[in-house]
C-alpha cells in the first residue's frame, strides 16, 4: 500500500505542471486585458500611455516567458501574487470564499451519500417492485430537476409556510457566519443550498448504485454464497456492497470536486459568496492572475480527489494496489 501510495501521488506532479502550461497558454489567447476594461470601461477616452503604464505595473507587458516563469515560481512557492482587479493578494481573496464552498460541497456530498447508497441498494434488491419504480422516478426526477430551480423551489416553500405557521416569513441570512462562531446560524444558511444541490447530484449516484449492484449480485460468487445458505442481508453487505461501491466512489468524487467551484447560479440564488461566484468575476474582469490561481485550485482539488478515490479502490479491491 505504501509504494502504490508514493507512486500515486508523484503521478499528480506531472498532472498539475501540464494543467498549468495549459492554463497560462489559453489565457493569454482571449482578447482584452484588465487594464482596458479598468480604464476604458465606461466608454469614455482614455490616454494610450495611462493604459500601458497600468500594463508594465501589472506585468501584461513583459515577455511570455517571463510572464510563465513567475506564474510557475507563484505556483510552487504558493505565492499567486495581487489581483489585477481588486488589487488585494489572491490568496486572501481566495480564503474569503474558500471555507464557504468547502462546507458546501461537504454536506452536499453526504446529503448525496445518505440519500443514494441507501436508495441505490432496495432499487437493486428490490428489482422491478414498487419499491424499485418508485426509486427510479425519485433518481429521474434528481437528473431532470436543476439544482437551482429546486433552491427557489425551497426558499418559496419556507417563505409561503413560515409566513402561514409563525406570521412572519423566513428570510435567508445575507452574511455568511462561520461554523467555529455560530453552529446553528451557519448550518441554517447552508442547509438548505447543500440540500438542493444534494439532491440534484444523489439521483446521478443512486442510478449508478443500482446498475453496479445488479451487476455486482449476478456475479457466481454471490450464486456461491446463496449456496451456501446465507442470508440475502449478509451477502449484500459483505459480498456484493464492496465491489458495486467502486464505480460510485468515483461518480461521488467527481461531484465533490465539482461542486466546490461549479455552484455559479446556486451561490446566486442563495445569496452564496463562493468560488464559483468569484470565478465568474474574474472571467468577466480579465483578471488573468486571479482566474489562473482558480483554475489550478480547482485542478488540484480534483486531482486531490481523484487520489482519494484510488486509495478507496485499493482499500476496497486489494487486487488494485497488488497490481
Amino acid at each position: 500500500m505504501y509504494k502504490y501510495t508514493v507512486k500515486r501521488v508523484l503521478l499528480m506532479i506531472p498532472t498539475l505542471v501540464g494543467a498549468a502550461i495549459l492554463v497560462f497558454c489559453l489565457l493569454r489567447l482571449i482578447p482584452g486585458d484588465v487594464c482596458e476594461l479598468r480604464l476604458a470601461g465606461s466608454g469614455t477616452y482614455v490616454d494610450p500611455k495611462a493604459i500601458l503604464e497600468c500594463q508594465q505595473r501589472l506585468g501584461i507587458s513583459d515577455p511570455m516567458w517571463k510572464q510563465f516563469i513567475d506564474f510557475m515560481v507563484g505556483l510552487f512557492t504558493f505565492n499567486f501574487g495581487q489581483s489585477m482587479w481588486t488589487g488585494q493578494p489572491i490568496v486572501h481573496e481566495i480564503e474569503l470564499r474558500f471555507a464557504l464552498s468547502l462546507q458546501v460541497a461537504i454536506m452536499a456530498t453526504i446529503v448525496s451519500v445518505l440519500i443514494a447508497i441507501p436508495l441505490g441498494t432496495i432499487s437493486a434488491v428490490r428489482q422491478n417492485t414498487w419499491l424499485d419504480y418508485i426509486v427510479r422516478g425519485f433518481s429521474i426526477a434528481g437528473i431532470a430537476m436543476p439544482s437551482f430551480w429546486l433552491g427557489i423551489l425551497i426558499i418559496l416553500g419556507l417563505l409561503i409556510y413560515t409566513q402561514a405557521w409563525f406570521g412572519a416569513p423566513w428570510m435567508p441570512p445575507i452574511q455568511y457566519v462561520s461554523i467555529i462562531d455560530d453552529p446553528l446560524g451557519n448550518i441554517a444558511q447552508l442547509i438548505w443550498p447543500a440540500i438542493a444541490t444534494g439532491y440534484r447530484y444523489s439521483a446521478v449516484a443512486t442510478r449508478m448504485m443500482r446498475s453496479a449492484l445488479l451487476e455486482v449480485l449476478r456475479e457466481d460468487y454471490i450464486r456461491t454464497a446463496r449456496a451456501k445458505g446465507l442470508l440475502e442481508k449478509v451477502i449484500t453487505r459483505r459480498h456484493a456492497w464492496k465491489n458495486a461501491l467502486l464505480p460510485v466512489i468515483t461518480v461521488i468524487g467527481i461531484e465533490f470536486a465539482f461542486l466546490m467551484g461549479g455552484l455559479v447560479v446556486t451561490e446566486q440564488v442563495f445569496n452564496l459568496n463562493g468560488l464559483g461566484k468569484l470565478f465568474v468575476e474574474s472571467v468577466t474582469n480579465h483578471d488573468y492572475t486571479m482566474t489562473q490561481a482558480l483554475v489550478m485550485l480547482v485542478a488540484a482539488i480534483f486531482v486531490i480527489t481523484n487520489f482519494l478515490v484510488d486509495l478507496c479502490y485499493a482499500w476496497l479491491d486489494p487486487r488494485i494496489r497488488y497490481s
